[in-house]
């Protein structure tokens, strides 16, 4: 059994990944909007996989026999000035997910709670990719800046992009 301070923690998680697939979409229409139609769809892909983070949660405090508490959220941001903005928002996005999966690991090893540690790892792994994707995509963007030509490759690029659930080793 673990810990009603734990359980919050784990519920709150769940929530806010919740929430991030719905900053997602607000990128995602903003991108639309803007007829950047494989930028739209990173950030659809994006949402999803946000959700499927979110169910990993879900399912995982109902494997330790408890419930998970489905919370609404505020409204996600929908004001962007450029492309280049939702990566930098969104980069801030994933380094506040990092942060709170991080003080919830720190609980659960406050608590001794291996199951929990164990589990957290994974979500730790994925957090140190996120951020270096968007890292990444931030410096493309603002190198090319203008370059029409080389929006059109990147948009091109990310419309390819799919969700492919990923599973623990």
């Amino acid at each position: 059994m673990i810990s009603k301070k734990l359980l919050q923690g784990l519920n709150e998680q769940m929530n806010f990944e919740f929430f991030s697939a719905h900053a997602y979409m607000a990128m995602a229409a903003y991108c639309s909007a803007e007829s950047l139609d494989g930028f739209a769809n990173f950030f659809l892909v994006q949402a999803e996989e946000e959700r499927f983070h979110a169910m990993k949660f879900y399912n995982f405090i109902n494997a330790l026999g408890e419930r998970a508490i489905i919370t609404g959220f505020e409204s996600p941001n929908n004001d962007f000035t450029s492309v280049l903005d939702c990566f930098e928002k969104a980069l801030v996005q994933e380094k506040e997910v990092t942060k709170r999966i991080y003080r919830l690991s720190d609980i659960a090893w406050d608590e001794r709670e291996h199951a929990t540690i164990n589990f957290l790892k994974w979500f730790i792994d994925e957090q140190v990719e996120e951020e270096a994707m968007f890292d990444n995509i931030i410096q493309k963007l603002r190198r090319i800046q203008n370059d029409n030509n080389a929006m059109f490759m990147l948009d091109s690029e990310f419309a390819k992009r799919t969700f492919t659930p990923q599973t623990q080793a």
